[in-house]
């Protein structure tokens, strides 16, 4: 079915309000000029500027710990819960666990950090680097669950079994089997709670402490003051880094769907 003239002029604007202004923002981010609203020539200055800043450094590093840290351990748990989903349909207070699985995905960032953070003056835990990894990974892991469960749901479970059959235990099958078919949604999904983690300015400004000031909440507390060329270098570096890891994720996960129908094409021979 041909696009209408209209249906193009219609996706043309939507795609241009969304990323123009990132252009833009990555554009002036070689302003050589100090405001950023007036261009005065190609300039390299403000990222030799950016690198020197121990503050944002430091800032990008705890955000870069914090993201891989807390989108590996939402990763593991969301994994996990999705099979509990998915493979025991009944289990006494399955429908209570599943509400708490999805709460995070319709309820405000507001309200998650202030709960979490509530329950951190509860237990007298003070705030700092790994109450940010836990908040993190409460937010994230509903993510990963819908994940990997929408791609358990359509999982061929006549693998396992016949793997059962054949006398493999239960835990191998699973890395064996399971994982591996299932490892495009897994990787999906961390790349998700990676990227959420990274943008999340809300929850971890109510569990942050001293001496765990993620990048967010670093550029955050700079733009109040008014935006500098040096602020825009950062998020250039930032929208590169997320666009390489999209494309290597979807590299990665085309090559493994690709190696899943090759091995069960090879599979389905070898049965006949």
């Amino acid at each position: 079915m041909k696009a209408s003239r209209f249906d193009a002029t219609v996706l043309t604007l939507g795609f241009a309000f969304l990323y123009i202004p990132i252009v833009i923002l990555v554009i002036y981010s070689f302003n050589a000029s100090r405001l950023v609203t007036v261009w005065g020539g190609f300039s390299l200055n403000w990222y030799r500027t950016m690198w020197s800043n121990q503050g944002l450094m430091d800032a990008a590093w705890i955000t870069a710990r914090v993201g891989v840290i807390s989108a590996t351990l939402g990763t593991v748990l969301g994994t996990l819960a999705a099979l509990a989903l998915v493979r025991f349909s009944r289990f006494p207070g399955r429908m209570l666990f599943s509400g708490m699985i999805y709460a995070p995905l319709v309820m405000p960032e507001v309200i998650t950090g202030l709960s979490m953070l509530l329950l951190f003056v509860a237990l007298n835990i003070d705030r700092g680097f790994w109450t940010v990894i836990i908040a993190h990974t409460t937010f994230t892991m509903c993510y990963v669950a819908i994940v990997v469960q929408s791609r358990l749901l359509t999982f061929d479970r006549s693998l396992e079994e016949a793997a059962l059959d054949l006398g493999c235990p239960p835990v191998r099958t699973f890395f064996k089997i399971t994982l591996p078919l299932i490892m495009p949604a897994v990787i999906a999904g961390w790349m998700l709670a990676f990227t959420l983690s990274l943008d999340d300015l809300v929850i971890a400004s109510f569990n942050t402490g001293p001496g765990a000031t993620t990048l967010p909440i670093k550029i955050y507390s700079q733009v109040r003051l008014g935006v500098t060329p040096e602020i825009n270098a950062i998020c250039t570096i930032l929208i590169g880094l997320v666009t390489i890891g999209v494309i290597i994720a979807s590299i990665g996960t085309k090559r493994a769907e690709m190696r899943r129908i090759r091995d069960e094409h090879v599979a389905a021979r070898g049965t006949t």
